[in-house]
């Protein structure tokens, strides 16, 4: 099965396409647009994502709108993959050494499928070392920019990660009990 996912470079453009932001719907130009491909290579793809139940596609006027399906089995997988390489995620891996020493980035799972905070306070980023703020806030001002919303974010050293872990800090139990992809190192270290 996964040689079916990275066929070809049309397919990986249309993956990041879809991926970056799942909320949204696309009719075959806009993919053409956005992936910058031939017409004829993207209609092919589609119809091969089609077949393994990838992408659904629905008739609107004379219009056929795509969407990527989120039954697919490698969804979640598929999404991290795209988080970590395409907008903030791709930022924060491509600058890391500038960042200082980061030992965990993660981003919030409502964050990447784009969709609404739960409340106010609930953390789109969390950054996890001895970090460069100012780099951290030039990062995250640019997503801003380019999402045009607000990033709630919070960089926190390993010291303080600890500290919060064993005195069971709400605010840290509200990180941890939702869907998080990890950019920057590994799950088990952010939850201990």
């Amino acid at each position: 099965m996964l040689k079916d996912l990275f066929i070809s470079k049309t397919r990986v453009k249309l993956l990041e396409t879809f991926l970056a932001d799942p909320t949204q719907m696309y009719h075959v130009r806009d993919l053409v647009r956005k992936t910058g491909d031939e017409i004829n290579a993207v209609r092919r793809e589609l119809a091969r994502m089609e077949s393994l139940s990838m992408v659904k596609k629905e008739p609107r006027g004379n219009r056929l709108y795509y969407w990527f399906r989120q039954d697919y089995v490698f969804y979640h997988d598929l999404l991290s993959l795209v988080a970590k390489s395409t907008g903030l995620g791709a930022a924060l891996v491509k600058s890391k050494s500038r960042l200082g020493n980061v030992v965990l980035a993660m981003l919030s799972g409502r964050f990447v499928r784009h969709l609404p905070r739960k409340s106010p306070s609930e953390v789109d980023l969390l950054v996890v070392g001895d970090i460069n703020q100012s780099e951290l806030a030039s990062l995250v001002r640019a997503e801003e920019a380019r999402r045009e919303q607000t990033i709630n974010y919070t960089p926190m050293a390993m010291e303080e990660l600890r500290f919060r872990r064993t005195r069971h800090d709400p605010f840290l139990a509200d990180i941890l009990a939702n869907s998080r992809v990890m950019v920057i190192g590994d799950d088990q270290d952010l939850v201990g």
